[in-house]
């Protein structure tokens, strides 16, 4: 078992040194890569041609960091270090972050992805310790800057399981538009295989549940952001949102109906996706 770290046992003066790192990376936008992506987020799949438009957040598809298993930590993330800093934390998350659509990538596009580290802060929230990295990513094309993006990571505790509610939930809210899915494990290791993300509560039912403590597998944070986006930019006849601002509430289980969700409000919508219950797992903000 992990020894428990408190906020006081981090060292985040060395943790703070990481800010200010950038590192780049670059990649083909392929119509393979464009076909698979439209298969997992229940799209039209057709025959991607050169020049045809990716789903908006294509670019968490691309120049994935790849590292020898021998690099790889029990939780399949690559060991502490190198690019993000070395947070003793065992838990990783995908806590939320803030997306700018600014033109898309297309079937053929060489990108580059320009990432900088931008702060690192300690918390102490009701489950334990958190320490939140916020990495800002820009993404550009022979055409200049397709997407601007702030990510935010969490790393947690091992401390047993989240907490549970204090108190009964509320009620669902109500959406204008609703969509629903099945969220089966074949939906996550699609996912996990086109990120390239060997994360194993996602795919490791065994892990999840007997090492991390989860009731089942966890639904990718990026993924729900993805459906919620594609849901934003149909309210709009196919055009994404200039911005939106999205963080995650609680964790999504594979095994269950979920849904995409949105009310709009003319120059903005508010969306969420939420479990089988109606409550909302993660939330965002679109803004045109």
């Amino acid at each position: 078992m992990t020894e428990k770290l408190d906020a006081e046992k981090l060292d985040l003066d060395h943790l703070r040194q990481w800010i200010g790192r950038t590192t780049e990376a670059s990649d083909i936008v392929t119509a393979h890569l464009v076909k698979g992506l439209r298969a997992t987020l229940f799209q039209e799949i057709g025959e991607p041609k050169a020049g045809d438009a990716a789903p908006f957040t294509a670019h968490w598809c691309l120049a994935q960091p790849v590292f020898p298993m021998s690099q790889l930590g029990p939780d399949g993330h690559p060991t502490r270090g190198g690019f993000l800093p070395p947070v003793p934390l065992p838990r990783r998350m995908w806590a939320g972050g803030e997306l700018e659509f600014i033109d898309a990538l297309r079937v053929g596009d060489e990108s580059k992805r320009t990432s900088r580290i931008i702060d690192v802060t300690v918390k102490t929230g009701s489950t334990g310790t958190l320490c939140f990295v916020s990495v800002e990513h820009v993404v550009t094309t022979p055409r200049g800057i397709a997407i601007r993006e702030r990510q935010d990571i969490v790393y947690r505790d091992m401390s047993g399981t989240p907490a549970a509610p204090a108190k009964a939930a509320p009620p669902p809210p109500v959406a204008q538009h609703r969509e629903s899915h099945m969220a089966d494990p074949v939906l996550l290791f699609r996912y996990s295989a086109l990120t390239f993300n060997g994360h194993r509560i996602h795919y490791d039912r065994d892990y999840v549940t007997k090492v991390e403590g989860y009731p089942g597998l966890i639904f990718h944070g990026p993924l729900q952001a993805a459906f919620i986006v594609e849901l934003a930019a149909k309210l709009r006849g196919g055009q994404p949102p200039k911005k939106f601002i999205y963080r995650g509430l609680q964790p999504l289980f594979e095994g269950s109906e979920f849904s995409v969700n949105a009310n709009d409000n003319g120059a903005s919508a508010e969306l969420w996706t939420a479990n089988t219950a109606g409550q909302p797992t993660m939330k965002g903000t679109a803004t045109w």
